[in-house]
């Protein structure tokens, strides 16, 4: 048996807590030495079966020593600190729970006559969720499903709880438990839970692998039901096509690891199908996460687009299931597929599960997707949905080598930049726009690219039998300079001297043309030298004019201020570029599918300026309108949030890659 309380630490001095001591009892105070306590540790030792808590917190700080060496354990000692130490994360993620409970207890106000379990609410308002993602550093999304989570713990299993708290179930494996048993009624899930418990407190743990067979094994044999309602609520709440960054650099969308080019384009397609679907008015009430999830499966299988609109019915369109007199629906809302949620909003599973980065935005603007503006039409009356590419300009000039990003894509390196833009400029559907930073990667100075004419004789027309061409990508796609590099380049412009070394790319050319005439919105003599008009040539010989401009961060001198509520649209698009992403800290929906808000509302004399104003997601939006919450700009760019527990969280403006 190992060491107990009360236990002499050996012969000699008697050891303090925290103080090594050497074989035979003796206090050393140089060098690290075996811990007394660590005995306790071995096999049915004290503190290999103590509960978790601030007694085996300060006891695991003191035998593991520096850097955790646990100085003199042996392997048997070592395997118990580290099960003690696991414990012990459950319990303080427990804990987390609980203060969770707390919080929504905190919310529920006595007027709003909420349903409840005990004396826990079963609704809570979406502020808290957006309070609880800027706290945790998580998406709003990723604060949803913990909040459920400690409500279902808090409210219907109490015995899941239980062994949460005492360090047997890690906090994957609980809210694995919580989404099994989710869609049980209180009744079902008592018995699913006093069923599941027996079999998660032996002496050898479960995987989380064989935890999920059990439960769902279980949870099937109460409710026989439930795998048939799992399964339609799953598509039909839950379907969506998404595109996003595998670890490699590679992209995802429903396959893994695929040439991102060929994905990039192939998810374009995509979602041009569902806008086709969606502009045809023959699914009015179809989220676009289900018209994208049919355009993919039709695009797959050979469905034309004519085809399915005639049809009239989407795959996502299940039947409702029967109702039976076997089981109760629950009124709680948490068990109501159609309802999704104790705060009456669906509870969404994106991936990435701690951002929204996908390439298919969570909807939370209704049926037909965000809030964003209305795109011009694409060639046949199909609105072309661009992929966002940010690139560094001078790694397509050939100056430098650095990487890029694209929104859901993540860093972007510099040989797939190349490849991306080309097929970007080979697209007529694609934007190509400048923004000029500060050495950070700040927005300073933004133009946008308007066709002037070709500098080379047109593309040949491929003669018969030869290969076909290479995919066109319709995109977004905004080139960064430092506004150095601009300067230096102005140097080199024609009539100047050039420096040998100056590389240039053959497909790409970037050339001053000089200052546009002064009027409002466009340069001032009190603008940086590299305001005004360049020539940007693109693969293919085409070349655009650029009017560059400054962007209104760090200072404002309200050149585009609206004088009524709605912004003008050079004003929305500064804003736009500067932001880049809803200015909510933990969110990331990107700032063109957001709305143009104000810090200060208008209608208290708030201005409709880049000062004033910054992008928020719907959701967002209203959230920021909502009791207790506040945002000020203490300069044009930096946003700060107060939360209504008075905490403040800044938002920065977007730092590009250059």
């Amino acid at each position: 048996m190992g060491w107990q309380p009360g236990d002499e630490g050996g012969a000699g001095e008697k050891p303090e807590p925290g103080v090594p001591v050497r074989p035979g009892g003796l206090v050393s105070h140089s060098e690290p030495q075996r811990d007394w306590r660590l005995s306790g540790f071995a096999r049915d030792g004290y503190w290999d079966a103590c509960p978790p808590g601030p007694e085996l917190a300060k006891v695991l700080a003191a035998v593991a020593g520096r850097e955790w060496r646990c100085p003199g354990a042996e392997s048997n000692e070592l395997i118990g600190v580290l099960r003690r130490l696991a414990a012990l994360e459950s319990w303080a993620s427990a804990a987390k729970l609980g203060v969770i409970r707390e919080l929504i207890r905190q919310d529920d106000l006595p007027d709003q006559a909420r349903p409840r379990h005990g004396d826990l609410p079963d609704q809570w308002s979406d502020s808290l969720n957006h309070e609880l993602a800027l706290a945790l550093a998580v998406s709003v999304q990723s604060a949803e499903k913990t909040t459920l989570t400690a409500w279902e713990l808090g409210a219907r299993l109490p015995g899941i709880a239980g062994l949460h708290a005492d360090g047997t179930l890690a906090y994957s494996k609980v809210r694995l438990i919580s989404e099994t048993f989710q869609l049980l009624s209180d009744e079902d899930a008592a018995k699913a839970e006093s069923l599941l418990l027996p079999q998660l407190t032996g002496t050898t743990g479960k995987t989380y692998g064989q935890i999920m067979n059990l439960a769902g094994r279980i949870a099937n044999q109460v409710d026989p039901g439930l795998a048939e309602r799992r399964r339609k609520a799953a598509v039909k709440h839950a379907s969506r096509v998404q595109m996003f960054r595998e670890q490699s650099g590679a992209a995802s969308l429903s396959g893994r690891e695929l040439p991102v080019d060929e994905t990039a384009a192939a998810h374009a397609n995509v979602m041009a199908r569902a806008a086709e679907y969606k502009d045809s008015g023959a699914f009015p009430d179809a989220r676009m996460d289900q018209l994208r999830t049919t355009a993919y499966l039709d695009l797959m299988n050979g469905v034309t687009a004519d085809s399915r609109i005639a049809y009239g019915h989407l795959s996502t369109d299940v039947p409702e299931p029967e109702a039976t007199t076997d089981t109760e629906t629950p009124a709680n809302p948490v068990n109501n597929p159609g309802d999704g949620g104790p705060n009456g909003t669906k509870p969404r599973d994106d991936t990435p599960d701690d951002g929204d980065q996908g390439g298919s935005a969570p909807d939370d603007a209704g049926p037909g997707g965000g809030p964003g503006g209305p795109r011009p039409p694409g060639r046949q009356g199909v609105r072309p949905v661009l992929t966002d590419l940010v690139f560094p300009l001078a790694t397509l000039l050939g100056l430098a080598d650095r990487p890029g990003e694209g929104h859901g894509l993540g860093v972007l390196d510099p040989e797939l930049c190349r490849d991306l833009a080309e097929l970007a400029a080979a697209s007529p559907d694609s934007r190509i726009c400048i923004t000029v930073t500060d050495p950070a990667g700040i927005a300073i100075g933004h133009g946008c690219g308007r066709a002037r004419k070709r500098a080379g004789p047109s593309p040949a027309e491929p003669h018969a039998g030869a290969p076909p061409p290479h995919v066109a990508l319709p995109a977004t796609v905004n080139l960064t300079i430092t506004a150095d590099r601009m300067s230096a380049m102005l140097a080199h412009a024609p009539g100047r001297p050039r420096q040998p070394d100056l590389l240039v790319s053959p497909d790409w050319a970037l050339t001053w043309c000089g200052r546009s005439p002064s009027r409002k919105g466009h340069c001032s003599p009190d603008d940086p030298e590299w305001c005004g008009t360049w020539a940007l040539t693109v693969p293919g010989g085409l070349e655009l004019n650029v009017s560059i401009e400054p962007v209104p961060t760090y200072d404002c001198d309200h050149r585009h201020e609206s004088h009524g509520y709605e912004p003008n649209d050079t004003l929305r698009h500064l804003i736009q570029i500067r932001d880049y992403t809803c200015t909510f800290p933990p969110c990331s929906r990107h700032a063109r599918d957001s709305d143009f808000e104000h810090a200060r509302p208008y209608d208290k004399g708030g201005r409709t300026c880049a000062c004033n104003a910054g992008a928020r997601s719907r959701k967002c939006h209203r959230v920021k309108q909502s009791l207790g919450w506040k945002v000020t700009q203490p300069r044009p760019g930096w946003h700060e949030w107060t939360t209504p527990s008075g905490r403040t969280y800044t938002q920065a403006p977007c730092q590009y890659p250059v």
